[in-house]
């Protein structure tokens, strides 16, 4: 009984798959999606609405039986697995090496604000509107758009913001510290000049 069982998990079903195939498909899937998601555009990798983020959650389930194929021994799961570790690891290193190849892959940040100022020609390019850069900015703990200096979509697909500085909310502040010791300079002032008046309202 144990060993038919062991037998189930671990041995590969030579009817389903062979190990050359079961390597080969994890390869194919591979560059698949990274093709695929390098044509479909930053966006996807941001997960800027809740169709994003589904696509996403789906392409695992849907690509799943293309990398296991009908096998579903633990040698085979371990095997596929260990295959997409490997080719991750080596297109990593080559993408370290040759930061030209890299940037054909991965593609470049795209400047979606600088100097204060909404570029909508790139927003237009990513697929991005005003309103979900708006939600990105909050996310992030901005409050308003009118506070980013700078803005970019990097190649990952982080949304990367650079806030004024100082910020509105910082400059709102120091105007009103600025006008409040006014105020206390010319209270100090009128008490100079009106001694009478202060020692008057001494008991």
């Amino acid at each position: 009984m144990l060993a038919d069982t062991l037998h189930n998990m671990f041995v590969l079903d030579p009817t389903a798959v062979t190990y050359a195939e079961k390597m080969l498909r994890p390869v194919v899937v591979y560059v698949f999606l990274i093709v695929g998601l390098r044509l479909a555009g930053k966006r996807e990798l941001a997960q800027i609405n809740p169709f994003d983020f589904v696509v996403l959650m789906t392409l695992s389930n849907t690509v799943q039986n293309a990398i296991i194929g009908n096998d579903n021994s633990v040698t085979g799961g371990i095997l596929g697995a260990a295959t997409l570790l490997a080719i991750n690891y080596v297109v990593v290193r080559i993408i370290y090496r040759n930061r030209k190849l890299g940037r054909l892959i991965e593609g470049r940040a795209d400047v979606l604000m600088s100097n204060g100022k909404i570029h909508r020609d790139h927003l237009a390019r990513e697929l991005i509107s005003s309103e979900e850069l708006q939600a990105a900015a909050h996310k992030q703990g901005i409050g308003s758009l009118q506070e980013v200096e700078k803005c970019l979509l990097e190649p990952n697909g982080t949304i990367s913001f650079v806030q004024k500085e100082p910020t509105p909310d910082v400059e709102r502040h120091e105007a009103v510290m600025q006008r409040l010791a006014a105020i206390l300079d010319d209270l100090a002032t009128l008490r100079q000049t009106r001694p009478g008046a202060e020692s008057a309202t001494r008991p």
